[in-house]
């Protein structure tokens, strides 16, 4: 008997109906996130960072940066730097302090975007298996930072005589894009409120497009049988990116299925394109869970070779130089990948 494809009306229906979902969980997550925000919940997580200094053989004053990464990356990164500039740190303190901040930097994603985004997309068992996974490796790579402080730091790499007084955080001379000022910054439960709203408003209406664009793609590919990794293409008909020569030795190595190639190069474009792709392929069975999360974080390997030519590099450069923004970034690339490594190890032993 000849199956009878679905119309194109009804896949639609599915999809709208889907998007809809997603979306509202969506605003409800970010909405409680910025809400949470603008209240000063994340400025309860920065009191974890206390206890890592001192094994670290690294003066309190680290202890502040760290914690300002947590609502502020630029402002952290910016008050070390002016810690090494001004004689407190040496180049190897720095770069273990730097390397202690991943977590922090990691745990203000947690409010922005993997939780009110990333888990309504994926669903709860594959978000949380994902969001673990990549604390996890943020975790390990901040407690490296600490054991490497403990070994190899001591006082002569350290000069607390000196004067490292630093601005609030995100507040430079010449200002930077986390400055705001005090007349801006909303007093009132009222003005908290609707400054939340507007953000929560905002970040929906900049995600919902691609929600929708991909969705509706992933699930006509799936319902119709086309083949995924055809499909991707380009205007010259190059698969879109043209990563799939790169990484399907890795994903055929890994275990993973065909769909993997595909998935891995939308995530090398977006991380929020890439979970919609795949959260419909781990719902009709082309992804097991532990699958999908390992090819999200191969997906990740990719999106930060990226996102360090396109980001990082021009970040880090800004904030330290060349030379040690150079180190800076050898330290952040060999850590992650060694650890995503781990990662995927641990997930797909049989």
């Amino acid at each position: 008997m000849v199956a009878v494809p679905p119309s194109l009306t009804a896949v639609l229906g599915e999809v709208a109906l889907r998007v809809l979902k997603i979306a509202v969980a969506i605003a409800v997550g970010v909405g409680l996130a910025n809400v949470a925000i603008e209240f000063g919940a994340v400025d309860r997580i920065t009191a974890l960072a206390k206890p890592l200094t001192r094994p670290a053989n690294l003066p309190p004053e680290v202890g502040t940066a760290i914690l300002t990464t947590t609502a502020s990356p630029t402002a952290g990164y910016g008050m070390l730097a002016e810690y090494r500039e001004s004689g407190l740190l040496d180049d190897r303190a720095t770069l273990v302090a730097v390397t202690m901040n991943t977590v922090f930097g990691f745990a203000q994603h947690i409010f922005t975007f993997y939780g009110p985004v990333l888990i309504p997309i994926l669903g709860l068992q594959v978000g949380l298996m994902y969001v673990g996974a990549r604390a996890a490796i943020a975790l390990c790579i901040t407690l490296t930072g600490v054991l490497a402080g403990f070994v190899l730091l001591s006082e002569e790499n350290v000069d607390t005589t000196v004067d490292a007084d630093t601005d609030a955080p995100g507040v430079t001379d010449g200002g930077t894009a986390d400055q705001q000022s005090a007349d801006d910054t909303p007093t009132s439960t009222r003005e908290k409120f609707r400054a939340a709203g507007e953000s929560t408003v905002e970040k929906v209406w900049d995600i919902l497009p691609r929600l929708a664009g991909v969705y509706v793609l992933v699930a006509l590919l799936v319902e119709y049988n086309v083949e995924l990794a055809a499909a991707l293409t380009d205007a010259a008909g190059r698969p879109l990116p043209d990563v799939a020569a790169l990484v399907t030795p890795l994903t055929g190595a890994l275990g993973l299925p065909p769909a993997a190639v595909p998935a891995v190069g939308v995530f090398a474009v977006d991380t929020t394109s890439g979970a919609v792709f795949i959260a419909p392929l781990v719902e009709n069975g082309t992804f097991t869970a532990r699958a999908a999360v390992a090819t999200m974080l191969v997906g990740g390997i990719v999106s930060f070779a990226v996102s360090t030519f396109k980001r990082s590099i021009p970040f880090q450069y800004g904030i330290w130089g060349a030379e040690f923004g150079s180190k800076v970034i050898l330290v952040n690339t060999v850590l992650k990948m060694g650890f995503i490594a781990v990662a995927l190890a641990v997930l797909l032993v049989p």
